[in-house]
């Protein structure tokens, strides 16, 4: 029985010394990372965020934007300066379903795509109507951005006898050469901001040290010897 005790026991405190050895490492890892200085925090979060903006942007396949502009003209007995008032209107009227609807055979794509990649700009000082058209293929914006004038070119032609004003053809979209998303290096500039930011951010929000030196324990007095007792007393 003595032997079976002591075999028992002996096994039980190897499990017993195992828990602190596990835990030294972590420790030890806690303790290096409590020592690093607090710029390192926000030097690493920069780096990462600019790898991780670079990265987005090498892999993000690129945009491309393509521009027609069409005029207001009045007609002869109209007041000229109802032209302005006319390409505002219009522009707003450029992004209606029955202007899209009309221009998605031309453009060869849904009115649902034409909606969500046109859009239109107009002038305070000219009775101008920019439509700007964006995809992933250079030759797909400009066939959009054209489909939608010469639609809405149609629609105010047919609307002429009551508001006496017409447009037309300015400029027509010519295909890209050059995207118009954002390059890498930018990417990576505004990932490095935010992950600065971020890093900012917690290092503000991180607990406090306590004062003193956190590398050295708290003392504790010794117990008083029976000789010191006595002659206290």
């Amino acid at each position: 029985m003595r032997g079976a005790g002591a075999t028992g026991t002996g096994t039980a405190l190897p499990a017993l010394s195992a828990a602190p050895a596990a835990a030294r490492p972590r420790a030890t890892v806690r303790a290096r990372a409590r020592s690093l200085p607090p710029w390192s925090v926000l030097a690493a979060c920069t780096l990462a965020g600019g790898l991780l903006g670079g990265g987005y942007g090498l892999v993000r396949t690129p945009a491309y934007t393509a521009t027609s502009y069409v005029v207001a003209v009045p007609a002869r007995a109209a007041d000229p300066a109802s032209a302005l008032g006319f390409a505002q209107a219009y522009g707003r009227v450029a992004a209606q379903v029955a202007v899209l609807a009309d221009a998605q055979m031309a453009a060869g794509v849904p009115a649902a795509t034409l909606k969500r990649s046109v859009r239109t700009a107009t002038s305070p000082d000219a009775p101008m109507v920019a439509v700007s058209a964006t995809s992933h293929r250079p030759d797909l914006a400009a066939d959009m951005a054209n489909a939608v004038s010469e639609a809405l070119t149609r629609h105010a032609g047919n609307a002429s006898g009551s508001t006496h004003v017409t447009l037309r053809s300015f400029a027509r979209a010519t295909r890209p050469t050059e995207p118009s998303s954002a390059p890498a290096a930018l990417t990576g500039l505004v990932g490095a901001s935010a992950g600065g930011l971020l890093g900012g951010l917690a290092l503000l929000v991180r607990p406090r040290r306590a004062t003193g030196d956190p590398g050295r324990a708290a003392a504790v007095p010794a117990p008083a010897t029976a000789a010191d007792v006595r002659g206290q007393l």
